[in-house]
């Protein structure tokens, strides 16, 4: 999981109003190398974005709005493939974008708007 540091000078994730806010999370390994693969790429991404909510009480059934970038928008069939496996109906809002590049060569990023409780917590370092 991506601490907050030098390199990354921002929460994982933030609770304002009831919602969280999920930033970005990479399709990258725990050690930070990018996953090769469509799909391994795409569930890669989904983990560590589950880490990221993870900070603030949230799971991914709390998920209200994902949002994808993308670096080849022909991954739009493995990533409806993937948001029908993971959520039931009816599913979150949705956003799928391509990008030109990504860091860390990832092929994915993805942020999540989320339902949790508010509890004065705003963001995993609070």
């Amino acid at each position: 999981m991506t601490e907050v540091s030098a390199q990354h000078p921002y929460s994982p994730a933030v609770v304002a109003g009831g919602l969280a806010f999920v930033s970005g999370a990479l399709s990258i390994d725990a050690d930070g190398v990018a996953v090769p693969g469509r799909m391994a790429a795409l569930d890669a991404a989904v983990d560590r974005m589950c880490e990221r909510l993870a900070t603030v009480g949230g799971e991914l059934d709390d998920v209200v709005k994902l949002t994808y970038y993308v670096t080849d928008l022909s991954l739009r069939e493995e990533a409806n493939r993937q948001f029908e496996r993971l959520f039931a109906e009816p599913r979150p809002a949705r956003t799928f974008l391509e990008v030109s590049s990504l860091p860390y060569g990832a092929t994915a990023e993805l942020d999540a708007v989320a339902r949790v409780a508010d509890t004065g917590r705003r963001s995993a370092d609070a």
